[in-house]
């Protein structure tokens, strides 16, 4: 038998009933499911040091399981001393059981982790049934040694749904555990 991520077991399970109660779907193909869930992390300081790069690819890779890139400037910005083509990010994306492992140690690990939490703001919905967090310290996640980074950075995980809207989106990743802020 093959290794089913815990998460995907439960949404199968619990929460495809659950959803196709509230909304009223007809059919189990009309529930909102996760579709990818993408870490992006921009490095502004990388124009003057290239090994930042190497070091938020390095970091983005151990926190996934998966390999990340480096992000590359679209255009010349003069006032950032800035060329086409220069690395200034990095980012990785995640789709399938990596996609639902670490949806589930963010959940149960990385979030609890935050200092003074009180759960994540519903107001990062973009109105397609997509959802933003920005992480503001890298060093939540249990798998990043904090002796061994040189800076504190942030990143944005961002959760993409198939669902039409922001409601249908909400109700389908608080049933997947994200601790939303009660209003």
């Amino acid at each position: 038998m093959a290794y089913v991520p815990r998460l995907k077991k439960e949404y199968n399970e619990r929460v495809i009933q659950s959803l196709m109660e509230e909304f009223g779907y007809k059919n189990i193909m009309q529930v909102p499911k996760l579709k990818k869930i993408v870490l992006s992390r921009g490095v502004g300081a990388a124009v003057a040091d290239k090994k930042l790069i190497d070091h938020a690819v390095d970091e983005l890779t151990l926190i996934t399981g998966q390999k990340a890139i480096s992000t590359l400037s679209k255009k010349d910005v003069a006032a950032f001393k800035l060329r086409k083509g220069m690395p200034i990010g990095a980012k990785v994306t995640l789709r399938g059981e990596r996609m639902y492992e670490f949806m589930d140690r963010l959940v149960t690990s990385a979030l609890p982790r935050v200092r003074d939490f009180q759960g994540i703001k519903a107001t990062g919905f973009d109105g397609r049934g997509n959802y933003n967090l920005g992480v503001t310290e890298q060093i939540i996640f249990p798998e990043i040694n904090i002796d061994k980074i040189n800076r504190i950075n942030g990143m944005d995980i961002t959760f993409v749904t198939s669902a039409d809207t922001d409601s249908e989106a909400k109700s389908l990743l608080s049933e997947l555990g994200l601790p939303f802020k009660k209003n």
